[in-house]
């Protein structure tokens, strides 16, 4: 790779990610993928694969790998046969000058992630448990599998801040991804000129501002980006940094970060005076033009407008509706309730000291290990003396050894649909919402969420569906709904705030989706009078919102209505306006916020 190329056209995005992270696996922390285990992804790892030195170690992490297979620590088999401490080495020892790979990093739990960013961070494995006290050098790379299904399964943040490169290969397919060109000997050479690449204050400047341009709060992401911009630079034989590796730069790194549009400047008003018409230029004149325009334009504005360029179609759509992907809470989807800790069911998170009781699970190895640092002292108290090349007759375990296993699992969703079904919501869009709570109970059938219907009309909020898995009796209750009358809103946002308590009480995870224009009219004590009655449900919506409940607030009025916002505001919900869609565009949309809705506090 020895020309630059501001376009790449021999280069997917997926493979110079590969190439760049091969250059320097352990300075650019590493690459995320996010895709289902198929070809696509296994080819980008064979790829990865091919260009690292063949010396160069590739540890595969499972998800359910231990602690101590992590970081190391006692060896129990040759702890038991020796009769005293044996450490074994971990995989991130292991991996030093090499790759570690996480399996389904969506599901990492957050202390292993902990040790993870630790080691990345400081370059070295330290280990000081089970008696021993050890500090192993190990600098390596991280590929995190993301293998999540929506935008709240992701891995740890603290993990993916510190990986230079986000790759989506959801879509991939093995025609997208074309052979490399770059062979494994140009990335060793380039691995050797990456420490001697110069860069200049004006480029570092200038991934700082297109950082702050598109909302990226973290200073790791510019400077993974300046890294970035070095290997390309290596890969293409050059002593520093030019404008073409800041844009690959920022097209791989900064943008898939991107939490917000950039404001592009405007030109300056021209004058509304009438104009002669310019003379028609030659079309070699008009190209030295535009060329010298580009030569003139700053920095900054050439590198933002290369990652804005850049940015996934599907974030961007998300980034135009006010979004944030960042915010990792539970969505309303069946298996992302609030997670609480189980004695017997649900994911293993671990172990801890603990007696045999109310059902426990004693974890026979984690007590052992516990037990078998202390072997050599309890052997001395017994006054037993152990022959040298001969194995212990028993193994003393203590009540203090027992190590119980700890499980968490996520508590089941009940989804609870809001409906406007008074006069002016008839009038305007009250067949739109039907259609779209429809698609959404769809939805909630196959995740196998619970779902609730209340509908307000009249003087009162009607609860025409109780929480239920039932998809045939939820579309029955929403058929047969008709429309017309006042709008009693505060009655309503306090009907579905019974309604989520009762069901957070059952250990369940209550997600609430008002589908309303926001125009009040009927006060909560049945009487009508649009003055009170807006008061009394910014008063209803605060209460909501103390109590912690999570929600989204659609707005289906034909223009965005500001007493909407504001009682969305009121009760902490997420405002949806949507003047124009019809019922696919509504649930798609409420689809898309329910992934960021924000967990209870």
């Amino acid at each position: 790779m020895s020309e630059r190329s501001a376009e790449d056209p021999i280069w997917g995005d997926a493979l110079l990610a590969a190439a760049l992270f091969a250059v320097a696996p352990a300075q650019l922390g590493g690459a995320a993928i996010r895709s289902l285990a198929g070809p696509g992804r296994d080819a980008w790892l064979e790829a990865l694969r091919a260009l690292l030195p063949d010396e160069a170690p590739m540890r595969r992490v499972p998800l359910h790998a231990s602690e101590s297979r992590i970081l190391g620590g006692l060896d129990l088999t040759a702890t038991l046969r020796a009769g005293r401490p044996v450490a074994e080495r971990g995989i991130l020892a292991a991996a030093d000058g090499g790759v570690v790979v996480l399996a389904m990093a969506e599901r990492m739990e957050l202390n292993k992630a902990a040790h993870l960013v630790a080691a990345l961070d400081a370059g070295e494995v330290v280990l000081e448990r089970d008696g021993l006290a050890l500090r192993t050098p190990s600098r390596f790379g991280v590929v995190a599998l993301d293998e999540g299904l929506s935008q709240e399964e992701r891995p740890p943040a603290a993990l993916m801040d510190r990986l230079a490169f986000h790759i989506d290969l959801s879509g991939a397919t093995l025609r997208d991804l074309e052979p490399s060109v770059v062979t494994a000997e140009e990335v060793t050479a380039a691995a050797a000129r990456f420490s001697a690449v110069a860069l200049s204050d004006e480029a570092l400047q200038a991934l700082c501002t297109t950082a702050m341009a598109l909302g990226i709060g973290s200073l790791r992401a510019p400077m993974l980006a300046a890294r970035a911009a070095k290997a390309h630079a290596a890969l293409c034989g050059e002593d520093s940094v030019g404008e073409v590796d800041l844009q690959t730069a920022a097209r791989l790194v900064l943008a898939p970060r991107a939490t917000m549009i950039p404001q592009m400047e405007d030109p300056e008003d021209e004058s509304t005076e009438e104009q002669p018409p310019e003379p028609q230029e030659p079309p070699e004149e008009t190209e030295q033009k535009d060329e010298s325009e580009a030569k003139d334009k700053p920095l900054d504005d050439v590198i933002l407008e290369a990652a804005q360029a850049a940015i996934p179609p599907g974030l961007l759509a998300m980034l135009k509706m006010g979004l944030d992907r960042h915010n990792r809470g539970s969505s309303a989807g069946g298996k992302a309730g609030a997670q609480k800790q189980s004695k017997t069911r649900g994911r293993p998170i671990g172990t801890r000291q603990g007696d045999l009781r109310d059902g426990m699970r004693l974890n026979v190895v984690e007590t052992l290990r516990a037990a078998a640092p202390w072997q050599p002292i309890r052997r001395t108290a017994r006054g037993e003396v152990l022959e040298p090349g001969k194995r212990p007759a028993r193994v003393e375990v203590r009540r203090d050894d027992f190590r119980i296993s700890r499980h968490k699992e996520r508590s089941e969703t009940a989804t609870i649909f809001v409906v406007d079904a008074s006069g002016s919501a008839a009038l305007h869009r009250l067949a739109e919402a039907k259609g779209a709570v429809e698609l959404l109970l769809a939805d909630c059938y196959v995740r196998r969420d619970q779902v609730a219907l209340i509908a307000f009309r009249g003087r009162e909020a009607e609860l025409l569906l109780p929480p239920t898995r039932s998809l045939t009796r939820a579309k029955r209750s929403l058929a047969g709904l008709p429309g017309g009358g006042g709008t009693p809103l505060a009655t309503a946002i306090d009907a579905a705030a019974a309604l989520a308590d009762s069901v957070k009480r059952k250990g369940q995870t209550p997600s609430i989706v008002f589908l309303t224009d926001g125009r009040a009219n009927i006060a909560r004590d049945g009487e009508p009078g649009r003055s009170q009655a807006e008061e009394d449900a910014l008063a209803s919506a605060r209460a909501f919102r103390l109590a912690g409940f999570r929600a989204v607030l659609v707005d289906t009025s034909p223009r965005p209505q500001p007493k909407a916002e504001k009682l969305a505001g009121e009760m902490a919900a997420i405002y949806l306006p949507l003047p124009y869609a019809d019922a696919e565009g509504l649930s798609q949309a409420v689809r898309a916020v329910s992934s960021n809705v924000p967990a209870a506090a």
